[in-house]
């Protein structure tokens, strides 16, 4: 080629493609700081069962945060270091810095689920709240869907003005202070006359009856109701999905319509209209004919954060099912298949229990999933279905008490997993109060462990490995902390009884809610 003929563009594109193939720089890993707490409990306190939570989410918006607890309560929280509280000419007046990390306060709380009894089938249904969903806004109104074992109820929060009795048929100098009349329970009052006058005459009135004046009244002043400026939030029952699941629900998930949403139980996935309690679709039925040929359960359901059409479920054999709703009314086949084949005489009892997929989330660009079994975060890229594209092991010092941990149960918790709106982190929690974070960009090595309390650093690994990403290395994993039951690979102490079961990333901010027993701790980064 005549170098002469050359395009005079060649030149600009060269160091942009070599660009292209050049490395990109790691993002440097986090230092996470205590933020907030709410509910923290004084040393040696008892913790209520029922103030236990159970259940957090986000808004799209990351300014509300609602938690769900055992005893069937919803408590919400707003932030209030909102960006449109001020202009930025006042901000910029202020001679304090701006606030890093988002703070939130108490809103409201409400009764969402109440214990109920199955008498068909002898069952108490306890009013643990599950899972938490926040729905679209509309009207100055929070609206969400929150769910126990059996229920799925759809809430409206709202702000109203307190309305109160102003003018009433009494004796006006009997009025309280603010305004508004006494009760007319009274022993006694003045007898009314014509034009809200009074005689000086007492009438006592023995049973709290008002008695009418000799000749009765000429003139009557009806009650008046006024609306004053004090603003109340009203929680409201707007719709109530029951009798829809013969297995206790373990997942619900709104549907980008807006319109829609599935709720799952161990066989079953149903399809909701919000505005339509009294009917459901199913759409994934997994029941065999036989229940003796029954090999796995469902254990989560989710959404596509975009495609309407699309929606993952998860199955207790640690695989990940993605279906189309376009192909068929009832999604027995599914679109794609993601699962990690186990390497070859790596099987052993607990294979299958701590195999099962406790939590999937799909990633705010919709193109990865993020799963959690009991060891291990698997992500996922939903183009590739060979393998998961990164594995992080999470607790890999427990592999050898698996024995143990079967025998108190412990193996049979279900952890959840979560991530950052930008995609590059992601979060689970473990034993002792602790999570960790994890970096999933190729390359990464960061790994964090943090623990739900002041200090979140003081547990801190002090050279953390980077987690496996191939089968081979998977399986060569190095297990310490084995010696000692009650020691991790890092020499603390671990405690199987206070669990990190819980927790959320804000949408579009490095902020971590957790629920440690009954608190609620905040992280920021």
């Amino acid at each position: 080629m005549d170098p002469s003929s050359k395009s005079p563009d060649d030149d600009d594109l060269r160091p942009e493609a070599e660009a292209a193939r050049r490395p990109q720089p790691q993002p440097q890993p986090r230092e996470w700081r205590f933020a907030q707490v709410f509910g923290e409990r004084a040393a040696g306190e008892d913790v209520q069962e029922v103030d236990i939570i159970s259940a957090i989410e986000f808004d799209k918006s990351g300014d509300h945060l609602a938690t769900g607890d055992r005893g069937g309560r919803v408590v919400l929280f707003e932030r209030t270091d909102s960006r449109d509280s001020a202009s930025r000419s006042e901000l910029e007046r202020q001679d304090y810095p701006i606030a890093r990390h988002p703070e939130f306060r108490y809103k409201t709380e409400f009764q969402s689920h109440e214990p109920e009894f199955d008498y068909l089938k002898s069952l108490e249904i306890e009013e643990k709240i599950n899972k938490i969903k926040w729905c679209q806004t509309a009207n100055n109104a929070l609206f969400l869907l929150s769910t126990n074992d059996k229920t799925i109820k759809y809430w409206k929060v709202q702000e109203r003005k307190v309305k109160r009795i102003s003018v009433m048929n009494l004796n006006t100098s009997q009025s309280s202070g603010n305004g508004t009349t006494s009760s007319s329970s009274s022993s006694s009052s003045r007898a009314i006359l014509p034009n809200g006058g009074c005689s000086e005459k007492l009438y006592n009135f023995p049973n709290n009856d008002l008695l009418f004046p000799p000749g009765g009244c000429t003139s009557l002043r009806l009650p008046v109701v006024v609306t004053g400026q004090d603003l109340n939030l009203v929680p409201r029952c707007r719709r109530v999905y029951s009798h829809a699941h013969d297995y206790h629900i373990n997942s619900i998930s709104n549907n980008s319509d807006g319109e829609t949403y599935i709720s799952a139980d161990d066989l079953r996935i149903n399809l909701w209209n919000l505005e339509i309690s009294n009917q459901s679709f199913n759409i994934v039925d997994v029941k065999p004919a036989n229940m003796e040929d029954l090999t796995e359960v469902i254990t989560c359901a989710e959404f596509h954060p975009t495609h309407c059409n699309t929606l993952a479920y998860s199955s207790s054999k640690g695989s990940i099912r993605l279906i189309d709703l376009r192909q068929s009314a009832l999604c027995d086949n599914h679109a794609k298949l993601f699962e990690e084949h186990e390497a070859p005489g790596s099987r052993s009892f607990f294979t299958e229990i701590i195999a099962s997929v406790s939590d999937i989330k799909f990633a705010r660009d919709g193109r990865h999933i993020l799963s959690r079994d009991y060891m291990t975060l698997k992500f996922w890229d939903i183009n590739m279905d060979s393998g998961p594209v990164a594995t992080f092991q999470v607790h890999e010092y427990l592999r050898p008490k698996l024995c143990d941990l079967y025998e108190n149960d412990s193996i049979f918790d279900k952890f959840e997993c979560c991530l950052s709106g930008d995609g590059l982190r992601v979060a689970t929690g473990s034993y002792s109060n602790l999570f960790r974070v994890f970096g999933c960009t190729p390359g990464s090595a960061e790994a964090t462990t943090l623990e739900a309390s002041r200090n979140p650093m003081r547990r801190q690994v002090a050279n953390p490995t980077r987690p496996a990403r191939t089968l081979t290395s998977l399986t060569r994993a190095v297990r310490r902390g084995g010696e000692n039951p009650g020691v991790d690979a890092n020499g603390n102490s671990y405690d199987l009884s206070t669990k990190l079961l819980h927790l959320a990333w804000h949408p579009t901010e490095n902020s971590i809610a957790c629920a440690a027993a009954n608190s609620l701790y905040m992280y920021y980064a």
